[in-house]
């Protein structure tokens, strides 16, 4: 019945019985077909940063998830995660650059349509009424599609043939299909929550920690500080979860490690022995370059697109 329900949507957007609205700049739509978290985020910090250190001029769009926001609105970073959802606040805060939400994507994307050069979604690959000249899904390398078998059966939202619909499958992780692109992500320092003091993760190895997450695969975050050398005693929470201040108290007086998309949540909360764990994407130069180039080509004349059906 979804399998049903999701090809009959994207047929009615295909024969425009719903509407596709076309923004007058590049959209690049990065994105999954998996519910649970990829690295898409990270991916889309990551694209955005290189292509303003080649000049061009990024911003990005959100639908803002857990935020209130009701209308498409510009995302400051003295803004709340309340108020305008985790990822887009992340991004406003760690990238610098302008970023919108909007529950209609294509409201949020004209806000930033006469500042910018390109347009970078994050999320959003089954958002079709927004118009895209650029696509990126992004796979969990470890979990890959699971089952393969659609919500609720399985984790996917769009059956495995979207994939040769997309310009690029982006892999966090080794494996995926033939020809992919690969990224992994990278843990930092670790700054805390109180007064932006910075440690190494190395100063914690040899003594236990706590680390909690609030994201799509929480167990990545643990496995990557084990990795670090920490002893991690992990406790998650579900994807987008909203703090109200008590949750990441313990017993003991062991540190508390949090990923940034967390850290933006519980700031109003912090206290001493708290701290987020600065991440980011990284790929190698070839695979990088090729996504930069895919871009650099929206500036020759090429239609704004849907994903042809399969």
């Amino acid at each position: 019945m979804f399998a049903a329900i999701v090809w009959l949507r994207r047929r009615c957007y295909r024969m425009g019985l719903f509407a596709t609205h076309r923004v007058p700049r590049p959209v690049v739509v990065i994105g999954n077909l998996t519910v649970g978290g990829t690295g898409k985020t990270p991916l889309v910090i990551a694209l955005a940063r290189a292509l303003a250190e080649e000049g061009l001029r990024p911003g990005i769009v959100s639908r803002g998830y857990g935020g209130r926001a009701r209308r498409a609105r510009r995302v400051q970073p003295a803004d709340s995660a309340a108020e305008v959802g985790d990822e887009p606040l992340l991004i406003a805060r760690a990238s610098g650059l302008p970023v919108a939400v909007g529950r209609r994507r294509f409201e949020a994307a004209l806000l930033l349509a006469d500042e910018v050069d390109v347009i970078l979604c994050d999320d959003g690959l089954q958002h079709y009424a927004l118009a895209r000249d650029l696509e990126i899904a992004v796979l969990d390398g470890a979990r890959g599609l699971g089952n393969g078998r659609l919500l609720p059966a399985g984790p996917l939202r769009e059956g495995r043939a979207r994939l040769g619909s997309v310009d690029h499958v982006v892999v966090n992780g080794a494996g995926g299909p033939s020809g992919a692109l690969h990224m992994r992500l990278v843990l930092g320092e670790a700054v805390q929550l109180v007064d932006g003091a910075r440690r190494s993760l190395a100063s914690f190895a040899g003594s236990p920690v706590h680390a909690v997450a609030g994201i799509g695969h929480p167990e990545r975050f643990f496995a990557a500080l084990a990795a670090e050398g920490l002893a991690v005693t992990g406790t998650a929470f579900a994807d987008h979860a909203p703090y109200r201040g008590g949750e990441f108290e313990f017993a003991d007086d062991l540190p508390v490690l949090m990923t940034d998309k967390d850290a933006v949540k519980y700031q109003p909360y912090a206290r001493a022995g708290q701290w987020r764990v600065e991440a980011r994407a990284e790929l190698p130069p070839a695979d990088l370059e090729r996504l930069l180039a895919s871009v650099r080509g929206l500036f020759s004349a090429r239609p704004r697109r849907l994903p042809t059906l399969v």
